[in-house]
C-alpha cells in the first residue's frame, strides 16, 4: 500500500513537472547546435526524430477533425528544430571524424547509408534527391497551398459564423455556455488554420535546408579529407558522400512523414471522423465503380505483354469488395423496409392514439394568414421572419427571458385578408390587412386630405385611416406617418406577447433561466427552493411580475427579496408585493417618460373606498375583497374622466395608491385601462423625480 502511494505520488510529480521538462527539452535540442555530441547520443537522437514523426503522422490519421490537433504547429516547429539541431551535429561529426571510416557518425547513418545506397553513393544520392522532390514540389507545396487557402477562407467565413451563433442564441435554440463554446470554437478554427499557414512554411524550409546541409557536408567533407587527412580524391569522396547522403536519407525521411502528416492534417476539411473510416466510408458507397475498376484490371490481364498475376489478383480484390458492398447494402435496404412496414402495420388503435397524441401539441405563438395575406407576407423575399427574430431578441432584452418561438402559417378558415394572433393554440386577436395601403393612425387630431377608409388601429384600439400608398410621400409631406402592413402586423404581435407574457414563462423557461445564475446564487437558490418556496411557487411570482410588464431580467435581486420575505409569508402575492418593492429603482426607470415619472394618484375619497372593502381576520391578515358594484361603475366614471384625456394626449404616467390595496386598484383598472400601470407609493423610489397629472376623485 505504502509503495503503490509513492509510486502515485512520483507519477504526480512527474506530471506536475510537463511544462519544466518540455523546456529543459528546448533547451537541450538548441545546445546540441553548439555542443559536440558522441556517436551513440546522434543514433538516440536520430531515433527519436524518426518514432516522433510516425507519432505525428499515427495522430494526423485517426483524429476525427483538425482542431483535434490544434497543437501540430507547435509540435511541427519543435520537430523541424530538433532534426536541424541532429543535422548540425552530424555535419560535424562527418566532417571532423568522417575519414575514419563509415560509423564515424554513428551506427544509424551507417545503416542508412548500406540500406537504402547499396554501397554505392550514386544510388544514395539519386533516392534523395527523389525524396526531398517528392517532399518539397508534391507534399509540402501542396499542403502549404491548402493552408493559405484554409486559413483565408475561415477568416472570411468568421463573421458569418459568429453572426449564426448570435442568432441561434437570441432565437433561444441554444443557451449561453454553449454560445462561449461555439465561438471559442470559432477562434481556436481561425487561430488554428492561420497558424498551419506559417507551419507549412517550416516544412519546406525544413526541405530546402536538408538539401543543402547535404550539399555542403559532400563538399565539404571532401576538401578536408584530401586536405587535412591526406586522403586519396576517389575515397575521400566515396567516404563523405556516403555518409552525407546517408544523413540526408535519415533527415529527410522523419521530413517526409511529417509533411505527409500536415498536408493529410490540412486536407481534412470539415470532413468527420478519422481518415481511414472516411476514405472507407465514401469509396463504399460506390460499389459499381469498385467492380468497373476490377474489370479493367481483369482486362488489363488479358493485354500482351503485360504480367497476369498482379492485374488478376488486383482486379479479383475489388470484384469481391464491391460484391460485398452490394449484398451489405440491399441487406441494409431491407431491413429499412421491414422496419418502415412494421411502423406502417401498427393497429388502428395504435395509429389512432398516435395521430391523437400529435394533435395534442399546440404552438405557444402563431400567426395565421388568409389566403391573400400569405401571397405576400409568406413570400420567400420577405424579410417578416428577420424582424419577427429581432422582436424576440427585443423581448428577451426587456423582459428577461426568451419568449417561445413565433410560427407564420397560412390557413384556408381565416378571411383572405384577415390575419388571427394565437396563444397556446387559443386566438386572442385578429384584424384585416389592406395591401396596398397604409395605416395612419390618427387619434383624436386632424385627418389627411388624402381618400381613405377610417378604421381602428389593432393593437391599442386608436382611430386610423387605411390610405393608399401612392399617397405616402404627400402624407409624410403634411406630417402624417404612414405604417406599412408588416409593421402593423408586428406591433398588434408585440402588444399581444406583452399582454401575455405571464402564459408564455413555462417552467422549462424558469429552469433554463436558473440554470444561467452565476454559482454565489445557485447556493442563494438551493437554501430556499424548495424548503421555503417550491419552483412552481417562485414561477407564480415571475408570473405576476410579468402581468404587470415588469421586467425580470435582474433575476439575481429578485431571488434576493424572495429570500428575505419567503420565511415569513408563503403566499405568492404577498411574495410578489415584496420583490416590487425591492425592484422600485427598476421599476420607475422603466416607467419614466424624459427623467419624469408622470404619476395620478387616487384621491382620498377612493383610497378610503378600497381600504374600507378589504375584509380581515382574526390575525389582521387580508382575506378578501368586497366592494359594492356600483361603487366600481363610480370609480370607473371618475378613472375615465382623469386617464383618458391623458391618453388621448400620449403622455406615459402610473396610477399611485396605497401598497396594501395596491393589488386590488390594479385587478380593478387591469379591466378598464390593461397597459395602465398600478404603483403603490412604497414602489416609487428614492431621488426618482414627480411630476403629479392629476387626482382620480
Amino acid at each position: 500500500m505504502a509503495a503503490t502511494k509513492t509510486a502515485d505520488s512520483g507519477i504526480g510529480v512527474v506530471l506536475g513537472q510537463r511544462d519544466a521538462g518540455l523546456a529543459v527539452g528546448v533547451v537541450a535540442i538548441l545546445t546540441i547546435l553548439f555542443l559536440p555530441l558522441p556517436s551513440f547520443m546522434i543514433d538516440m537522437g536520430l531515433a527519436l526524430s524518426i518514432a516522433l514523426s510516425i507519432l505525428i503522422l499515427m495522430v494526423a490519421l485517426w483524429i476525427r477533425r483538425p482542431l483535434e490537433f490544434s497543437a501540430f504547429p507547435t509540435i511541427l516547429l519543435i520537430a523541424t528544430l530538433l532534426r536541424l539541431a541532429l543535422n548540425v551535429a552530424t555535419t560535424r561529426l562527418i566532417l571532423s571524424q568522417g575519414a575514419e571510416g563509415p560509423a564515424a557518425a554513428g551506427h544509424v547513418i551507417a545503416g542508412f547509408a548500406q540500406f537504402v545506397m547499396g554501397g554505392d553513393f550514386v544510388i544514395g544520392i539519386i533516392v534523395f534527391i527523389i525524396l526531398v522532390t517528392v517532399n518539397f514540389v508534391v507534399i509540402t507545396k501542396g499542403a502549404t497551398r491548402i493552408a493559405e487557402v484554409g486559413a483565408r477562407f475561415t477568416l472570411d467565413s468568421l463573421p458569418g459564423k459568429q453572426m449564426a451563433v448570435d442568432a441561434d442564441l437570441s432565437s433561444g435554440a441554444i443557451d449561453e455556455k454553449e454560445a462561449i463554446r461555439r465561438r471559442r470554437e470559432l477562434e481556436e478554427e481561425s487561430q488554428f488554420f492561420g497558424a498551419m499557414d506559417g507551419a507549412s512554411k517550416f516544412v519546406r524550409g525544413d526541405a530546402i535546408a536538408g538539401l543543402i546541409i547535404t550539399a555542403v557536408n559532400i563538399f565539404g567533407g571532401v576538401i578536408i579529407g584530401v586536405t587535412r587527412h591526406d586522403l586519396p580524391f576517389e575515397r575521400a569522396l566515396d567516404t563523405f558522400v556516403k555518409l552525407s547522403v546517408g544523413d540526408g536519407l535519415v533527415t529527410q525521411m522523419p521530413a517526409l512523414i511529417v509533411s505527409l502528416a500536415a498536408g493529410l492534417l490540412v486536407s481534412k476539411g470539415g470532413t468527420q471522423g478519422s481518415t481511414e473510416g472516411v476514405i472507407v466510408s465514401q469509396f463504399g458507397n460506390y460499389p459499381r465503380a469498385l467492380m468497373l475498376a476490377g474489370g479493367v484490371m481483369a482486362v488489363l490481364a488479358t493485354a500482351p505483354g503485360l504480367p497476369l498475376l498482379p492485374f488478376a489478383a488486383i482486379g479479383g480484390v475489388l470484384a469481391f469488395i464491391s460484391i460485398g458492398l452490394t449484398r451489405q447494402k440491399e441487406a441494409g435496404a431491407r431491413a429499412a423496409e421491414s422496419a418502415k412496414t412494421s411502423d406502417q402495420a401498427l393497429s388502428p388503435e395504435e395509429q389512432s392514439r398516435q395521430s391523437i397524441r400529435d394533435q395534442l401539441k399546440t404552438t405557444e405563438i402563431e400567426i395565421c394568414f388568409g389566403k391573400q395575406i400569405s401571397t405576400v407576407l409568406m413570400r420567400p423575399s420577405s424579410d417578416l421572419p428577420q424582424r419577427v427574430a429581432k422582436m424576440r431578441r427585443k423581448f428577451a432584452k426587456q423582459y428577461g427571458f426568451v419568449v417561445p418561438e413565433i410560427k407564420l402559417a397560412e390557413d384556408l378558415s381565416v378571411p383572405s385578408k384577415s390575419y388571427q394572433i394565437k396563444v397556446h393554440g387559443t386566438v386572442v386577436a385578429n384584424a384585416e390587412l389592406r395591401l396596398g395601403d397604409v395605416l395612419v393612425v390618427v387619434g383624436d387630431g386632424p385627418k389627411p386630405d388624402t381618400p381613405g377608409d377610417e378604421t381602428r388601429e389593432p393593437a391599442f384600439g386608436m382611430k386610423a385611416i387605411w390610405v393608399p400608398d401612392i399617397f405616402t410621400n404627400a402624407l409624410k409631406r403634411d406630417g402624417f406617418v404612414p405604417v406599412e402592413n408588416s409593421s402593423v402586423l408586428l406591433t398588434h404581435v408585440a402588444e399581444v406577447i406583452r399582454n401575455s407574457l405571464a402564459q408564455l414563462l413555462s417552467y422549462r423557461d424558469l429552469r433554463s433561466l436558473l440554470d444561467r445564475l452565476d454559482p454565489e446564487y445557485r447556493k442563494l437558490l438551493e437554501e430556499i427552493c424548495p424548503s421555503q418556496i417550491s419552483y412552481s411557487g417562485l414561477q407564480g411570482v415571475l408570473k405576476m411580475l410579468l402581468a404587470e410588464r415588469i421586467s425580470i431580467r435582474n433575476l439575481h435581486l429578485i431571488l434576493e427579496a424572495v429570500a428575505e420575505i419567503a420565511p415569513f409569508s408563503r403566499k405568492a402575492e404577498q411574495i410578489t408585493e415584496h420583490v416590487r418593492m425591492r425592484l422600485a429603482s427598476q421599476i420607475c426607470g422603466d416607467l419614466s417618460d424624459n427623467n419624469y415619472l408622470k404619476i395620478v394618484r387616487l384621491g382620498n375619497k377612493w383610497e378610503v373606498a378600497f381600504h374600507q372593502a378589504l375584509r380581515r381576520d382574526a390575525k389582521g391578515e387580508i382575506i378578501e375583497f368586497d366592494i359594492d358594484p356600483r361603487l366600481i361603475e363610480q370609480f370607473g366614471g371618475d378613472l375615465a374622466r382623469v386617464v383618458q384625456p391623458l391618453m388621448d394626449a400620449g403622455h406615459q404616467f402610473v396610477l399611485v395608491t396605497a401598497a396594501e390595496t395596491r393589488p386590488y386598484v390594479h385587478t380593478v383598472t387591469e379591466r378598464l385601462y390593461g397597459t395602465l400601470p398600478v404603483l403603490s407609493h412604497l414602489e416609487i423610489s428614492r431621488g426618482v423625480q414627480i411630476q403629479s397629472l392629476g387626482s382620480v376623485s
